[in-house]
């Protein structure tokens, strides 16, 4: 089957010439001329990659990126802006865009970004668990993976970067347990000899700080005598 590309965008000559590029590459191509039936599309047909323009009728770029990644659609996004945009750049990369191209682009260089997009999404596939959005929330929490930042009810949490990497390892292994072996071998990695106490020392902080009442917790569960279970 091949890999779906979504490009929203309404300049009809620029689509036309992606289209035909795309094609021959041999990607299955999919085309949104406004922002709202963009966003539609992209959360109804699941595309492998996403090509979004800023300036758009209806909705523009941005807030769509930002609702993609809130709905946890992790698809690559690569952002089309018009000269001088810079700020929209920037904008762009921090909720969630994976790359962008200032127009007048080279297709030549879009092909081999969209190629490099879609490597590094079949290799996190094929690693352990499944792909982590950058940005994901759960409950009142939200967290930003690309910058290593965590937010409950807007307020920013100090998280160390190891109990960031232990969320991570969760979300990506919800809802099945995790041992405390699995995760002094992933996490920690075995030549640095933490016990089984430690990870039960710093699981206890992390609830502190992401849980609202941590006696009780909604989303690390203990599972006797095994490790825990995330269910966020």
């Amino acid at each position: 089957m091949n890999e779906k590309i979504l490009i929203i965008e309404d300049e009809e000559d620029l689509v036309k010439g992606l289209k035909l590029n795309l094609a021959d590459e041999g990607y299955e191509v999919d085309w949104a001329a406004d922002g709202i039936e963009g966003l539609r599309k992209a959360l109804e047909e699941r595309p492998n990659l996403i090509i979004l323009d800023i300036m758009l009728p209806k909705m523009n770029g941005l807030d769509i990126c930002r609702e993609l990644r809130q709905k946890n659609i992790s698809a690559p996004i690569i952002m089309l802006t018009a000269k001088g945009e810079e700020i929209d750049k920037v904008v762009g990369l921090e909720i969630g865009a994976d790359d962008y191209m200032t127009k007048p682009f080279s297709i030549r260089e879009l092909l081999a970004r969209i190629k490099a997009h879609l490597r590094r999404d079949k290799r996190e596939e094929k690693s352990e668990g499944k792909k982590v959005p950058k940005i994901y929330r759960f409950g009142d929490v939200e967290i930003d993976f690309a910058h290593f930042k965590v937010k409950r009810k807007d307020k920013e949490l100090d998280l160390t970067s190891l109990e960031i990497e232990i969320l991570k390892y969760f979300i990506a292994h919800q809802e099945e347990v995790v041992t405390r072996e699995v995760l002094l071998d992933k996490i920690w990695g075995y030549e640095k000899y933490p016990t089984t106490r430690t990870i039960d020392n710093h699981i206890l902080k992390l609830r502190k700080k992401i849980e609202e009442d941590p006696s009780h917790p909604k989303y690390i569960f203990s599972v006797y005598g095994e490790g825990y279970r995330f269910m966020g």
